[in-house]
């Protein structure tokens, strides 16, 4: 007889949700054979919602292009903290990540004692675990802290405690105010040595009956964010406190820049077992001229994980959880080894693997129904090739782990064949790379890229000018349409760059020297009758003409009242931004002019530029023509640069050709004799300006408020005619 029990079918179900592999917070849901999640308002996403959907801070989202706003960060991936809102300050040099407390400004403080202080709790919009991955992964933090008193004493008392402390984020007392620093019981007033009362280090602390106030900035960020403020001297009749406690700022993300070189195909890094027995995902950036190398690996005795670049073009993800070695591969449409950064997103877990390159390319590969599935790893985790096999030769940063993310920099200090940083030669030598040239990396150098430069050079310091005889011309057309056909010009070839054919702003710079007058020095032109012009009058003097529309007349500067027609160099550099023009003659300082109000501010339709001499069919102000053109400009010009354009750079240095399918549709060309030569021109010695400052950037935002006519800027009396320009 048959006594084995009897089976009903409903006793084999298996819970396929217990254990939940579904990930912060994901709904787990089954079906007889499977389970699947649901990850909805969890901020993750993915089979197992293990990944996050945000970015790790505002640093990463200014390099997606971003602009200054409120976003969600997950600064430990997918690690334990949730997401969380800042707000991302993208207008500065350097990207501010703000988090904002709930202490209303000016909050008034009275009836506290030193036995019975008033305690202010600060809460921030997100947690203190949060604030702190923040503060943390910072390069900067600081908070602006301000007490207002009236009979209320900060710091000082006759025995040495203060009246009032604060609390950072690791609950400690802390005895020192905005301005000052750990350790010196003191206020910014007592720093600087401007305090109302000399005795003190606080203003409050002179007890006066007059508002006072100390404020200034906590900088030490191991101690912020400020949690509470203890205020204990406001009990005496009279006596107040106003208390402002700031947001948070914080500046840089060394996370998302934590980088290390590998410098030699044998080089790595060791770091301790990587631990994604269940779930994993690895992600990080990397650039390379090399055709292929490991990017990482972590062996147990069957089991493995490995990244790599195979070629130029395919990126794999290969492990083996105990069913057999997996690869998932992306190809890429471009070369990987363009030494430009990429980024790499993998990931596995008990329902799938992913693979992902940049935004482009991304593999899929499910999980076998039945079989093994933690990945089980014993060796040390490798950044590089242990063995010296296909090792990697570039830089890789920002690589997290299981939202971790490893100090690459700290491990390579100690590791022959990797250094710390990814900036190579350029962070050490750029600032050698002058005039707006470009430093372009190199794994055994570095090199100046000069092309955007009116300069040459190793350095982008060599002057590249040339000699004009009488009737030269350099003519640099804007307009595809619009080059020239002249068959006396000698045209060169070069790819036409499109540029803005309508200027609300121009930048010119060049330098010249004569002794020829009058003279046109450079002329830009358009299809309207809109133009620009600086000239060299008959007394040797130099003007600068505006025609933009709106006046009878054109609009005119003179620069300076000097002969400029001496022979010597001088340098010009001039800037308008609406109506607002900016001149600097060689080393003297900028002066500041205003176009009318009456008159536009657009300069339309720019077509071509003319150094020189203008040659060209239409209507030109006969002023220009009668006065200036003839018999053209004879001396040096050099440093010529016109909003990122060096026309005569790129008439010297391109091959001369004479096909007729160049001559249409080259952008540059000369007639006459043009020989090259530096024209003496002095060097830069003026230090580079920040773009705060410099009057040449015409993205720096800053406007020039100086708007009254001086005695020499004028309207001509004369009825003009425009002869169009090139640009």
């Amino acid at each position: 007889m048959d006594c084995s029990p009897s089976l009903s079918p409903y006793s084999i179900f298996l819970s396929r949700c217990m254990p939940n592999h579904c990930e912060h917070g994901g709904r787990c849901k089954q079906t007889w054979d499977n389970f699947s999640c649901t990850c909805d308002r969890t901020g993750y996403t993915g089979a197992t919602c293990h990944t996050s959907l945000f970015e790790q801070s505002c640093e990463a989202y200014k390099h997606l292009g971003r602009s200054s706003d409120t976003y969600w960060i997950d600064p430990d991936g997918s690690g334990p903290l949730r997401p969380f809102k800042v707000n991302c300050n993208m207008t500065e040099d350097k990207v501010w990540t703000t988090v904002v407390n709930n202490l209303p400004a000016q909050t008034s403080v009275t009836g506290s004692s030193r036995e019975r202080r008033t305690v202010l709790q600060l809460n921030y919009s997100a947690s203190m675990e949060q604030v702190t991955a923040i503060t943390t992964s910072a390069e900067h933090c600081q908070q602006h802290v301000s007490y207002a008193c009236r009979m209320s004493r900060l710091l000082n008392t006759p025995e040495g405690t203060p009246y009032t402390w604060w609390v950072g984020r690791s609950s400690e007392k802390h005895f020192y105010w905005g301005g000052s620093g750990p350790g010196i019981q003191k206020c910014s007033c007592g720093i600087d040595r401007n305090c109302t009362d000399p005795k003190y280090d606080c203003n409050c602390d002179a007890d006066h009956k007059q508002w006072r106030e100390d404020s200034g900035l906590l900088v030490y960020k191991d101690h912020l964010p400020v949690s509470q403020v203890a205020v204990g001297d406001t009990n005496r009749q009279g006596s107040e406190a106003k208390l402002t406690i700031g947001p948070l700022r914080c500046q840089g993300d060394h996370n998302y820049w934590n980088a290390a070189s590998f410098t030699t195909p044998s080089s790595y890094l060791h770091f301790s077992t990587f631990q994604g027995e269940t779930s994993a995902d690895i992600s990080f950036y990397f650039k390379t001229s090399a055709p292929y190398g490991v990017f990482l690996e972590n062996l147990g005795n069957t089991d493995f994980i490995r990244l790599e670049l195979k070629s130029p073009t395919v990126v794999s993800f290969s492990f083996d959880v105990g069913n057999g070695p997996v690869e998932l591969a992306v190809h890429s449409a471009t070369p990987l080894n363009d030494d430009q950064w990429h980024r790499v997103m993998a990931e596995r877990n008990v329902k799938e693997a992913v693979l992902q390159l940049d935004l482009n390319y991304r593999e899929t590969r499910p999980a076998p129904p039945q079989g093994h599935t933690r990945l089980e790893l014993f060796s040390q985790l490798y950044v590089g090739a242990a063995g010296g096999q296909r090792g990697f030769l570039g830089c890789i940063r920002s690589l997290r782990m299981n939202g971790v993310t490893l100090d690459l920099e700290e491990r390579a200090k100690v590791t022959p064949g990797v250094k710390p940083g990814c900036q190579g030669h350029c962070t050490s030598y750029g600032m050698y790379c002058r005039n707006g040239g470009k430093c372009v990396e190199k794994y055994n150098g570095y090199s100046c890229d000069c092309t955007a430069t009116a300069y040459d050079g190793p350095f982008c310091t060599k002057d590249v000018g040339g000699f004009f005889e009488a009737g030269t011309l350099v003519r640099y057309n804007f307009l595809s349409e619009a080059a020239a056909a002249n068959q006396d010009a000698r045209f060169l070839a070069q790819p036409l760059t499109a540029q803005e054919v309508n200027l609300t702003g121009e930048a010119v710079a060049f330098s010249f020297s004569t002794s020829n007058t009058p003279a046109i020095l450079l002329y830009v032109s358009s299809k309207t009758q809109d133009y620009l012009a600086l000239v060299l009058r008959q007394n040797g003097t130099l003007q600068v003409r505006y025609n933009l529309g709106g006046l009878k007349e054109p609009f005119t500067i003179d620069v300076d009242q000097r002969n400029l027609a001496n022979g010597q160099p001088h340098t010009i550099n001039m800037s308008r931004i609406n109506r607002t023009i900016t001149i600097q003659l060689d080393h003297y300082p900028p002066v500041s002019y205003s176009l009318p109000e009456a008159s536009d501010t657009q300069l339309n339709l720019v077509k071509t530029l003319f150094l020189g001499k203008v040659f060209e069919t239409g209507v030109i102000d006969p002023v220009l023509i009668e006065r200036y053109n003839t018999p053209g400009f004879v001396g040096c010009l050099s440093r010529v640069q016109f909003n990122g354009v060096a026309p005569l750079k790129t008439a010297l240095r391109n091959p001369i050709t004479d096909r007729p399918t160049d001559r249409q549709s080259v952008p540059v060309s000369y007639q006459g004799k043009l020989v090259e030569s530096n024209c003496g021109a002095s060097p830069l010695t003026i230090p580079p300006m920040s773009a705060v400052t410099d009057p040449w950037r015409l993205d720096s935002g800053t406007i020039h408020t100086h708007r009254h006519f001086c005695r020499t800027c004028r309207y001509t009396h004369h009825t003009h005619i425009l002869i169009f320009g090139m640009l």
